[in-house]
C-alpha cells in the first residue's frame, strides 16, 4: 500500500502535477498498478481531471518510461567527463551511471523496459529510448575511431555492451549480486571483462 502523501493541487500545470504524482507513487511502490482514479485522488483533482492529458493509463505509464529514458541518457551523459582518460574509462562511467541510476530508481527503470512501455506506439517514447542508447552507439562509434575497441560491427558490440549493463542493473535492483556468488565488486569486474573482450590489447 502506498505512503505517498496526497498532493493538494492548486490551479496551474495540472498534467505536470499528475506526472509529478504517478512518479512519486511508482518510486513508493515500486510498481505501476495504481490506477488513474488513484493518481487523480492523490493530486487532489477528480476523476475526471486526468483524461485532459492522459486518454487512459497506459498513456501516463508511457509518458513516465519517456522521462525516464530522459533522466537515465543525462545521468549517462553526466558521467562521461572529457577529463576521462580514455574511451575505455567513459564507457565504464556511463554503465556504471546505468546501473547507479537503475539502483536509484527501480520501479521506473522496470517500466522503462515492460511492455507497458510500448515503444512501437509511441513516437516520443520510441525516440527517448533510441537517444539514450544512441549514447551507447556514439561511444563503440568513438572508440573504433580511435583505436581503441576492436574493429568489428557496431551492432554486435552494442547488443553484448547493452545485454551486459542492462543484466547487471537488473540483477542489482533485485538483490541477486551476492558476494557469496560474484564476489565484492562484481558490477566493474564484470564492466572490465566486457571492456577487455571489446578493446584491443595494449
Amino acid at each position: 500500500m502506498s505512503e505517498t502523501k496526497d498532493r493538494p493541487y492548486h490551479h496551474g500545470d495540472l498534467r505536470r502535477a499528475l506526472i509529478d504524482t504517478a512518479l512519486d507513487m511508482l518510486a513508493t511502490d515500486q510498481n505501476w498498478a495504481f490506477t488513474l482514479r488513484e493518481v487523480a485522488r492523490r493530486t487532489g483533482v477528480s476523476h475526471a481531471a486526468p483524461y485532459k492529458h492522459f486518454r487512459d493509463r497506459e498513456m501516463l505509464l508511457r509518458e513516465l518510461a519517456r522521462i525516464g529514458f530522459n533522466r537515465l541518457g543525462e545521468a549517462m551523459t553526466e558521467a562521461m567527463s572529457p577529463d576521462l582518460p580514455s574511451t575505455r574509462a567513459q564507457f565504464m562511467a556511463a554503465a556504471q551511471a546505468c546501473i547507479g541510476f537503475a539502483c536509484q530508481n527501480p520501479g521506473l527503470y522496470r517500466l522503462m523496459f515492460s511492455s507497458d512501455a510500448d515503444k512501437t506506439i509511441d513516437p516520443s517514447l520510441h525516440d527517448a529510448a533510441m537517444n539514450t542508447f544512441g549514447i551507447l552507439l556514439g561511444l563503440l562509434e568513438k572508440g573504433q575511431r580511435d583505436g581503441s575497441f576492436r574493429p568489428v560491427a557496431i551492432s554486435a558490440q552494442a547488443a553484448a555492451g547493452w545485454a551486459q549493463v542492462h543484466g547487471l542493473a537488473m540483477l542489482a535492483i533485485s538483490h541477486q549480486l551476492l558476494e557469496e556468488k560474484v564476489g565484492p565488486a562484481p558490477i566493474p569486474a564484470a564492466l572490465d571483462v566486457l571492456l577487455d573482450g571489446m578493446c584491443r590489447s595494449n
